[in-house]
């Protein structure tokens, strides 16, 4: 049966990918330095015979027995919050975590899958972003550690296509949220369900007209899992292209936890982009796949899952 090596495997996404793998068939060798990642989230998992999880820093030499399909490097903070706090580890396990991934597909004949971001994009001056977009990007602001250490991560996934021909996927992952966001994860929506469930006054910033596109974890899963099982290879954008305000996310979130906080006003972080939304019409071409999911579906599941996991 098939065999994947996931980096980030106890990460918010990495643990759903896990699951879809080995609900799939395959044997499932996971790493995870636990940065930000959490072994609960592989809880559901753990008692699966094909799941073997290690503690470890994949910066560090990573040497793996026995053979090995895909690799899956999706080992980063990804939050402004965490790659903020751990400036160094995110560049880091960009450069250098993509490089042992890398040697270890080279060294296997294997693919590897590059867990990337719409941070590529930068503040984009293209609206939606195509894949084709080359970005609008600040390499020496405060999101330029995560921005930049993504956007090297592909040009090094690339050069190992085209001097070693590796199958690469570059996945670029959109604005994700569901079960097993993490409650202090510094992202809109799990601040909005942590503040609008404390009674607390929900922030956005700036004025809340920045637009963001929020695509459900099942439906990016499902995506990611069409990606790496195509012919496709190259970069693909995943994610929901239908565009909320921050300030439309804030009062839904309200609405469906039944508080009553207010909505207050703080000052924009530094780059933060104005508009963020994919061009899927790769995804559709090539996986014949869109998110389904409606938006208060996915946040009334996000939200039930905070009340219970958040407070334990």
């Amino acid at each position: 049966m098939p065999r994947a090596v996931v980096t980030g495997a106890a990460g918010f996404l990495g643990s759903h990918l896990c699951e879809r793998l080995l609900a799939e068939g395959w044997d499932v060798l996971g790493f995870d330095s636990l940065l930000t990642g959490s072994p609960g989230n592989l809880s559901n998992a753990s008692g699966n015979a094909r799941l073997r999880f290690e503690r470890y820093d994949v910066t560090n030499y990573l040497m793996v027995e026995g053979p090995v399909d895909w690799v899956l490097h999706f080992a980063s903070p990804a939050s402004p919050r965490d790659y903020l706090d751990h400036p160094i580890p995110t560049l880091k396990v960009g450069a250098i975590g993509t490089f042992r991934a890398l040697g270890v597909a080279k060294a296997k004949n294997a693919g590897l899958l590059l867990a990337s971001t719409s941070e590529v994009y930068g503040d984009p001056q293209v609206h939606p972003q195509p894949e084709s977009y080359w970005g609008h990007v600040n390499p020496v602001g405060p999101r330029g550690v995560y921005d930049e250490a993504k956007r090297f991560a592909e040009a090094m996934a690339m050069a190992y296509h085209r001097v070693h021909d590796i199958p690469v996927k570059i996945v670029r992952i959109f604005n994700t949220y569901g079960p097993r966001l993490r409650k202090n994860d510094g992202r809109a929506v799990p601040n909005f369900i942590s503040q609008a469930l404390a009674g607390q006054p929900l922030t956005v910033h700036g004025d809340g007209s920045q637009t963001r596109s929020l695509c459900y974890v099942d439906d990016l899963i499902e995506g990611i899992w069409r990606f790496l099982v195509s012919d496709a290879l190259g970069p693909m954008n995943i994610g929901n292209p239908k565009e909320e305000s921050v300030l439309e996310i804030a009062k839904l979130v309200r609405a469906l936890t039944g508080s009553k906080s207010e909505v207050t006003f703080t000052e924009r972080p530094v780059d933060d982009p104005e508009v963020r939304c994919p061009d899927i019409s790769r995804a559709r071409a090539c996986l014949g796949w869109e998110a389904s999911v409606p938006l208060e579906v996915g946040l009334a599941s996000t939200i039930e899952y905070a009340r219970t996991a958040w407070d334990a």
